[in-house]
């Protein structure tokens, strides 16, 4: 996941900070719906508003390993 919105962020991962709100890290409302498009592809049921609500790394890493069937 990290290295997915660094990616959008042309950073590196090591400098997208997880307790950080990724929108004050330059994450902009096209890069989000781009990660919610993807990783709706791959099974996550997460909708633009989850992840613009609760915009940090540490906050979307629960919902979205136990939504995609890779938790527990």
């Amino acid at each position: 996941m990290r290295r997915e919105v660094a990616d959008l962020l042309g950073l590196p991962a090591e400098q997208v900070a997880a307790d950080v709100s990724l929108l004050d890290q330059g994450l902009d409302s096209i890069g989000l719906m781009t990660l919610v498009e993807r990783w709706r592809a791959n099974g996550a049921e997460v909708t633009f508003a989850d992840l613009a609500e609760h915009p940090t790394l540490n906050q979307w890493s629960e919902p979205l390993t136990v939504r995609d069937g890779h938790r527990g």
